[in-house]
Parts: C-alpha cells; structure tokens; sequence
C-alpha cells in the first residue's frame, strides 16, 4: 500500500488552510498528525479522504497524488445509524454481512446434507467453508465480544436500541464498527475521546498491532507514543515529518531547531562580515576588485530563512489564593454516591492540604458524580462530607465546554467581577489568550478549548483554595495541556480531578482514587502504584533454595548476606541495561538513523523491551529489599 501527496494545498475560499503539503503513506505504518488547535489536522484528514480539497501547493515540485493498494478508507467523520430502532449488536453485526451470509447457506446445506449425501453437495459445503475460513469466521464472533467489552459496554446493552444509548456511547459504538471492519487505511481523529483509561490501553494494544495502515490525530501524547512510528506536524500552514515515537519526535524538534538557528546565525554573521569589508573599500581603487567579490560572494550564497519559533503561545496565570486552609481539606464517612436509591460507591476518603488527588476509573462508574456530590450538586444517598477550615472551591464542570451564550466574553467575564476595571478585565482575559477583539467574541461562537480557557480564567479570579476539576483537558491542544500542568503543579492549594489523559494523571496527581470492578480503591502513591497493582503485576517472591529435610537450621546472617548478594546482581544488571538505553537513544540522535524509521521502530522496541526490563529487576530489587529489612 502506497499514498502520497506532493505539493498540495487546501484552501476554503480566500483563505489557505496548508499551503504546501507532503504526505506519504507506506505499507502499515502508523502515523500521527499533530499540532496546535485550528491548525489544519483534521482538514488534512478530509482532504486525504476527499482529494476534490487539493490544489497545487506553493512548493517547486509538481503537485501530484499516488494511490497505489488502496480499496477502502475508514474514517469516523459522524454519527450516522440508518435504523435506530434495532439493538446495539444487530448494528454491529452489519459489518459480518458477508460472513453471516456464507453462515447461513453452510448451515441450509447442512440440514440438506442429513438428506441428501452427494458429492455435489459436499464440494458446494466445502467450498463455502474454505471462504468462511479465510474471512475468519470462525473466530469473528469473539472479535466482536472483546471489542463491545474493552469498549465499556455490558451483555445487557448489546439488547439495547440504539436510540437508547448517549451520544457519547453512540460515538462508541460507530467507533467499534469502524474498527471492525478494517479497512486498507484508518484515519481516526481524536480516537480517545469518551473512552476511559481501560478502553484506551486495549484501543493502543490494538492499533500497534493493525495489520493495516493507521494514521492518528490526537492530543494524547502518551497514546500516540505507544503506536506510532512517523509524525508529521503542522505548524504555520506547512508539513514537517518526524521518524519516530512522540519522545523522539520532540527531542528532534528541538535539535532541528536549534541547528537551524545556529546555521542561519554564522550565515548572517558572515554576510555581515563580508559586507563590511565590502563597504570599507569598495572606493580605494586599489581594494575595490576585492570589494566587489566580496559582494558577489554574498549574492552566491544559498540564503538560510531563520527558522520559525516554537508555536508555545499560551495562556498564563498567578495563582492567588484568597485564604489559607488548614491541614484535613475533605473527609468523607461512609458517604455511599449515586441517583435516588441506586448505589454507586461507597466511599471513606481523607483529603489533605496541598494534595493533588486525580480520580481514574471507566465511564459511568461515578467519578463526576462523587465531585457533583462533593461541591453539593448532588445528594448524597447516606454518610457524611466533613469540610476542614477556610475551604473555597473552585470547580470545573466539563459541560462548561458546551456551553451556549450570545454574550460576549468581555461581558461574561465583567459580569461575574463587576468591580475590576477594563484594563483589569483585559489582563485577565490576555492571560487566557483572549486577545484585542477577541474579548468582543460570542460565546457560542468559540471552540471548545476557548471556552475551557474561558472557565479556567473566571475559576482562577476568584482564588480559590481548592481545585475540583472534571475533564479539565478536553478541548485542549498538546500545549494546551503542557500550560495547565505547569499552573497546576505551581497551584499551592488542593485539586481534586476526574481526568482520562494518562499523562496528565502521572505529570500532576500525587494520589489515585481508582472506580473499578465495583469498588473503590485508594493508591496513596500515584499512577506507577496504581499501574503496578491494578495490572497484576505482582512482585516476583525470590525463592531461596533449600535442601528439605537435611537442613532443620537457618542462619539468619547467611541468609542476609546471600540477600546482598542478589541485591547487587540486580543493581549491576539495572546499571548495564541504564548504559544499553543511554548507547541506544545516542545512536537515534545519529542522521542515517533518524531518516530511516525502520531503525527507529527497532531501536525504540529495544529500548522499550530494555525498560520493562528493569522495571522487572525494581520490583525484584524491592522485594529482596523488604525481605532484609524483614
């Protein structure tokens, strides 16, 4: 399979969108597009689906476009169900038409067969049975199964009708087709979104190992580098590919860059120098032959443009808090959550001052109810919420990304603090990106991430000292939510936040409070405890062998010593495996390596088989540890 845009570019009227795309599409790779909101990702993604969106570029190369392998391309562009009524797995059953047909005549010729035994018959069965073979159906009702269970959905809902489920769910459920019927080349947008955490590692699982090609736009850079092995970013209007993972892809960035600049720095430096010269003596007749090559020397010059900045435009804040709060911030007792009589969860939880506390669990299972229930939203069914001293609230609803108002967001804004000056609502807003006449914007008209932006900056006004947030990162591009975990980890006060953004959890909580299986569990020391625990990885028992029956004492010094000695082994093979990966990231930095993304995917595979490597000999290591301390 092959797929390549040369020079191409999309326009919407009068204004360019990408002016000169360069975009290739090999075999099954997997491939990431990112960059900054309104950058154009998504219209890339159409225009690969649709190329009635692509005109000539403004590069030198002929525009030209080359498909080669290509029968079908999957792309969740909308919600679209021909027939409501029918029930979640009939839906999804429509993409096994095909095998469900041969199903049904294998088993017609079958009962024919108890009849009628000839070998016309048998041939037709046989020849039926190999093409259900071939298209897997004997295994087609188990994809299926897997796929509606990691994507969160019980036995019961596969009964449902489709007009039943939420959006959300119904995104889902168009989501599972689309997988399901595997096409040549899938192009997902923000794949992610309405999936908990549970649901994205298997889609990641699942998307490393697609047979086929898969091209992703997402904000989610822990999935992105996890599957992908080629990103192409978009920034000012133009297309720059990276071989490799998301690490490598900003490492890269950085490097690039920085020899850019240096590059077009001594060119500039350079020109200055010989132009001097140039000027000096262009009018002593004797020197002005020289000065003249001088000049011709400058115009020779292939000129170096000084490479664009990093597009980091943020927004920005100082948090100050209004009061300070005592030590105990929230303490529930037996507080059991939930909608009349239904019982979500029973909860004992003590939160403290300073803590940063992230809640993680699948959809439904009662993360926002519990924050709605803390900030008095909702009723609890019995059990108390005790509040420490000075405590004031800020909180964060994730519907506050849709909301709909014909203000403007300078109007918005003034009205909640009546009391600040124009300058004063101003600097507020510019701190939040809202700059000039956007503060004259209607609500309803700005995106999602502006509208995020806009509820950050009212909450962050008043001062609160703690911070209950529900999917604060939704709407929000890569810098986006880079900004809001560096304002998070300089918050001085407390947070509490429902998040499904696995980085953003590792970056900020210091605790998880984990909605699974039915229960909930605390992890008093963040997300590599609950990844360690929840994932069964339990700590291998290192056995001291030991001749039964010949040896009825134990000496509790040789035991130890014997204990050291394994202690050491495991620190040497941690510190050769930490130079094996130091060795391998060296080679990536190297050009003829970088530029072939074959190598990269070898070399981060080796370091990524290095790194659960030790993170095996950690838990080794803190077991002997424990059994010394023992």
């Amino acid at each position: 399979m092959n797929y390549k845009i040369v020079n191409g570019a999309v326009s919407y009227g009068a204004n360019t969108i990408l002016e000169e795309i360069n975009f290739e599409i090999k075999n099954k790779e997997k491939i990431a597009i990112v960059g900054r909101n309104g950058s154009g990702k998504t219209t890339l993604l159409k225009a690969l689906i649709d190329n009635e969106l692509l005109s000539e570029g403004i590069g030198t190369e002929k525009f030209s476009i080359y498909k080669e392998g290509i029968q079908t391309i999957g792309y969740l562009k909308q919600i679209d169900f021909e027939d409501e009524s029918i029930t979640m797995l009939d839906e999804i059953l429509k993409v096994y038409k095909e095998i469900i047909s041969i199903e049904n005549k294998m088993e017609e010729l079958s009962l024919k067969m108890q009849e009628d035994s000839s070998e016309e018959l048998a041939k037709k069965y046989l020849k039926l049975q190999q093409t259900y073979e071939h298209m897997n159906g004997y295994s087609y009702s188990k994809e299926y199964e897997t796929v509606i269970s990691k994507f969160g959905f019980s036995k019961e809902d596969k009964k449902k009708k489709i007009s039943e489920f939420s959006g959300g769910q119904r995104t889902k459920i168009a989501f599972i087709k689309l997988l399901l019927s595997k096409p040549d080349l899938l192009l997902l947008d923000e794949p992610t979104n309405h999936l908990d955490i549970i649901a994205i590692q298997w889609l990641e699982n699942y998307l490393k190992n697609y047979p086929k090609a898969v091209v992703i736009v997402s904000h989610d850079r822990m999935f992105i580098n996890k599957i992908v092995d080629k990103i192409y970013e978009i920034e000012y209007g133009t297309i720059t590919k990276y071989s490799g993972n998301y690490e490598f892809f900003e490492k890269q960035k950085r490097i690039n860059y920085e020899r850019e600049l240096k590059d077009f720095e001594f060119q500039q430096k350079e020109i200055k120098r010989l132009t001097d010269i140039a000027n000096r003596f262009r009018y002593k007749p004797t020197k002005a032959k020289m000065a003249m090559s001088k000049l011709k020397q400058v115009e020779r010059m292939v000129k170096i443009e000084e490479p664009n900045k990093y597009d980091l435009r943020t927004f920005k804040t100082n948090f100050k808090l209004s009061k300070e709060t005592g030590n105990l911030i929230l303490k529930t007792e037996d507080l059991i959550i939930g909608y009349r009589k239904n019982e979500i969860a029973k909860i004992n939880l003590e939160i403290y001052k300073y803590q940063k506390l992230a809640i993680i669990g699948g959809n439904g299972t009662g993360k926002s109810t519990l924050l709605k229930t803390i900030v008095g939203m909702q009723k609890p069914i019995s059990g108390k919420i005790e509040f420490g001293h000075n405590i004031q609230i800020g909180y964060f609803d994730q519907k506050m990304a849709e909301i709909d108002s014909i203000k403007t967001v300078f109007d918005d804004f003034s009205e909640m603090f009546p009391e600040l000056t124009v300058t004063e609502i101003r600097n507020s807003l510019a701190a939040f990106m809202f700059y000039g006449e956007d503060v004259f914007k209607q609500i309803n008209m700005l995106s999602g991430g502006e509208k995020v932006r806009l509820a950050l900056c009212k909450i962050l006004k008043k001062g609160p000292n703690v911070l209950i947030l529900d999917e604060p990162t939704n709407h929000m591009d890569i810098i986006g939510k880079e900004t809001l975990e560096n304002l998070l980890k300089e918050y001085t006060g407390t947070i509490i936040f429902v998040s499904h953004d696995r980085f953003f959890i590792k970056k900020i909580a210091d605790s998880i409070l984990a909605f699974e299986k039915g229960k909930v569990q605390f992890y008093k020391y963040g997300y590599d405890e609950y990844l360690e625990k929840s994932q069964n990885l339990v700590p291998e028992k290192i056995e001291i062998k030991k001749k039964e029956h010949k040896k009825t004492y134990i000496s509790p010094l040789k035991e130890k010593s014997k204990l050291e000695r394994a202690l050491r082994k495991i620190e040497e093979d941690i510190n050769n495996k930490e130079a094996k990966i130091s060795e391998l990231k060296e080679e990536l930095l190297k050009e003829e390596i970088y530029t072939d993304y074959i190598m990269v995917g070898e070399i981060n595979s080796k370091m990524e088989a290095l790194q659960k490597e030790i993170e095996q000999n950690l838990i080794k290591w803190e077991e002997i540890q424990n059994n010394i301390e023992g």
